[in-house]
């Protein structure tokens, strides 16, 4: 199984929309499943891109209830702890891909990165440790398509 992550804001521009809709259905084109915080925007948008390409969309929610995700999941998990959830999101998936974004997505990144996990952006945050030493950082992509290549290949996934 491959789990990505597709993390941005739920507020989102009309071109983060269409970047997270054509990142779901490119991670569900490649046999994967889409995790994502289950809200609106770039997660609703990736979720159902999954969906459109017949794969599914699991949604790690902030509240108590189940039923208060995006229509387009397949699977909703309600945890009841708000942006605490941001560390089950990037603990489940193999890989992540940040698109846009605010402080919530920042969290996000800086969870997987401190997990090891490959973190690919997309007109998303960018980042430097304060000593500018070198380390495992995001890398950036430029469409949906690499963003998927880069995150399978980097969670040495193929």
């Amino acid at each position: 199984m491959l789990y990505i992550a597709v993390v941005g804001g739920s507020d989102c521009t009309k071109e983060e929309r269409e970047l997270a809709r054509d990142t779901g259905r490119e991670v569900a084109r490649r046999g994967g499943t889409v995790i994502c915080g289950g809200g609106t925007g770039v997660m609703e948008a990736a979720s159902e891109g999954a969906r459109e390409a017949g794969g599914d969309a699991l949604g790690i929610l902030p509240g108590s209830d189940h039923r208060l995700g995006n229509r387009h999941l397949s699977f909703s998990i309600a945890t009841g702890l708000g942006e605490a959830r941001n560390a089950i999101i990037t603990r489940t998936a193999d890989a992540v891909i940040a698109i846009g974004g605010e402080y919530g997505t920042l969290s996000e990144i800086a969870l997987a990165l401190k997990m090891n996990k490959p973190v690919i952006g997309i007109n998303s945050w960018s980042l430097q440790k304060p000593d500018r030493s070198a380390g495992p950082g995001m890398i950036e992509a430029e469409s949906a398509e690499e963003a998927v290549k880069l995150a399978i290949d980097a969670a040495g996934l193929i």
